[in-house]
């Protein structure tokens, strides 16, 4: 029985004729190896920007919804330009959004989240011995009456979420990287790719800021055990894999390293020290869409205590009213905040068995002087909160600190 596999081409790997050209060979080499090929495409390269802008140049608060109706035509003109480049090589090929691929969504605009995929338009094509090309980040509301689009990253989950539905044999994640590296290469140049790792390395690693993959589609992979493969769509070199049980490169205690930028840190002074007060100051944020990270409690009496947590910096403006408007019920005295600060984490699951490696992260950071404003740690990572003009010299720091930047000879022999 012929295998199933999904690929998955991101913008930069169709941002102009001639590159999705290049992602049609490797749909039709996979076709010419004897699987069933199921390709899922983003909008090329930054038309998506480009709508956006659009929208800006009429309203500075477009509908949500019309949004969705929007945005949901960039990766519709891929999959047609897809299907076209491999019928001019001889291979039989459909298009197929979102909707027309099964994926059916909660209703939420922008942000919406793939409730279940009814595959058996896919599986009818690709019985038929076609390559269905499908436009990734879209769907239908279960009630099937409105286009809705998946947020940031949505092409990944659709990839993923597909791969999992017919139980393919792997979901290939083709981008403008030849894998998942130690740490972004661009800021730290000693960067290595790894041959694999964990979806819960790969899923801290996502959540903290590393751009390769969407943590909700690491999430999925992780779930319904999908074999996933990131790898570059410009050169042909091996990927990273991303599975259950890492088998490679074990010496590693930490394997990676993210950071983000424009973090600020928000703290509410002399609380009322109750059960209540968590759930009074989080959950209207919550309800406001508001993402929380690093939260430290901090009494200052019987009676009183502080709450101090870090946002996204674009974020600052709605927190701050939310907690106004929420101030008699908080019963809080004055809310100050911090800006100009960055997240800077390490990923590993070799952690677990390692005591040291907190103490390795700060020292490494003690010795170029650089301040800690926030901790936060769970078993296989550590974040810290430091100050944004530090975040390049903070990650180069800890790259040499974990010696991230030398493949040692455990790892040489298990690649050679």
């Amino acid at each position: 029985m012929l295998a199933t596999i999904v690929q998955k081409f991101g913008g930069t790997s169709v941002g102009d004729v001639t590159k999705i050209k290049r992602a049609a060979e490797k749909v039709k080499k996979a076709m010419e190896a004897g699987h069933k090929v199921v390709t899922v495409v983003s909008a090329m390269g930054k038309s998506t920007d480009s709508l956006v802008q659009l929208a800006q140049d009429i309203t500075d608060s477009p509908v949500k919804r019309e949004m969705d109706m929007l945005l949901s035509t960039g990766e519709q003109v891929t999959m047609s330009l897809m299907v076209m480049a491999l019928k001019e090589m001889g291979i039989e090929a459909v298009s197929l959004t979102g909707w027309q691929a099964g994926i059916k969504t909660e209703p939420v605009h922008q942000n919406a989240r793939i409730t279940s995929i009814e595959t058996e338009r896919v599986e009818a094509y690709l019985n038929e011995g076609k390559a269905v090309i499908v436009a990734g980040f879209q769907g239908l509301t279960d009630e099937g009456e409105e286009i809705t689009t998946l947020g940031r990253g949505g092409s990944d989950t659709t990839a993923v979420a597909l791969a999992a539905a017919l139980n393919a044999e792997s979901c290939t994640i083709y981008t403008d990287v030849t894998g998942v590296y130690t740490c972004d290469p661009r800021v730290a140049k000693e960067a290595r790719q790894l041959q694999s790792i964990s979806y819960d390395e790969m899923l801290e690693l996502a959540n903290l800021g590393a751009g390769v993959l969407h943590p909700r589609a690491v999430e999925f992979a992780k779930n319904y055990n999908v074999k996933l493969i990131v790898r570059s769509s410009m050169v042909d070199k091996e990927g990273t894999i991303v599975e259950e049980e890492v088998s490679m490169e074990q010496n590693l205690t930490v394997r990676g390293l993210a950071f983000e930028g424009a973090v600020t840190k928000i703290r509410i002074e002399n609380l009322p020290n109750n059960v209540h007060t968590m759930a009074n100051v989080f959950s209207p944020l919550a309800d406001a869409g508001i993402d929380v990270d690093i939260i430290i409690q901090q009494m200052t009496g019987k009676n009183e205590m502080n709450i101090s947590f870090t946002i996204l910096t674009h974020d600052l403006p709605e927190a701050i009213q939310v907690l106004e408007r929420n101030k008699k019920k908080l019963g809080y005295t004055e809310i100050r905040h911090e800006g100009e600060l960055a997240k800077v984490s390490i990923v590993g699951s070799g952690m677990v068995s390692n005591p040291g490696v907190a103490a390795t992260m700060f020292k490494a950071l003690s010795d170029e002087e650089i301040g800690i404003k926030m901790v936060t740690t769970s078993e296989i990572k550590v974040s810290v909160v430091i100050e944004e003009e530090k975040m390049v010299k903070a990650v180069e720091a800890l790259h040499s600190a974990f010696e991230l930047d030398e493949i040692k000879e455990e790892a040489k022999a298990a690649v050679s």
